[in-house]
């Protein structure tokens, strides 16, 4: 799948192609005609207007949504950011915006989003020659008050 090719398109809505797991969970925006790493690279583009590599799984989460009535699961890679683009599918609902890791664990308000994190940071700071935390940056893609 050529990403540069999916900018023009809309974002994927409905349900008719969502991934379940066994338990009848949405497996977040993953869907049946793409691989894992695909939807990931999918989403950042529709969400957030980056590309990027793709690396390897932190893990999966699984978690109810805030009515208590849903249950997804969450599969969470990190993207090393390649290209910031201009315009991108959900310009007009989210908001780019590039923060540290400080700033990022005191606004995230989700615990598996927290957990994803801070197994990022391990990673990011256990390896050698890699990025420590303070100059690791990271996308949230927010939706805005429109």
């Amino acid at each position: 799948m050529e990403l540069k090719n999916m900018v023009a398109l809309v974002s994927r809505t409905g349900r008719q192609m969502q991934r379940y797991n066994f338990h009848g969970d949405r497996q977040g925006g993953w869907e049946n005609d793409e691989s894992i790493e695909d939807a990931a690279l999918r989403e950042t583009v529709e969400e957030a207007g980056v590309v990027g590599d793709v690396q390897h799984k932190l893990g999966k989460w699984n978690f109810k949504n805030k009515s208590n009535d849903t249950g997804y699961e969450s599969h969470m890679f990190p993207l090393l950011v390649k290209e910031q683009l201009d315009f991108w599918p959900e310009k007009d609902v989210r908001q780019r915006l590039w923060i540290s890791v400080g700033e990022a664990r005191k606004v995230c308000q989700y615990w598996w989003m927290k957990e994803a994190l801070e197994l990022l940071v391990n990673r990011l700071t256990t390896q050698p020659n890699e990025a420590n935390e303070d100059n690791v940056s990271l996308s949230q893609s927010m939706k805005s008050n429109l």
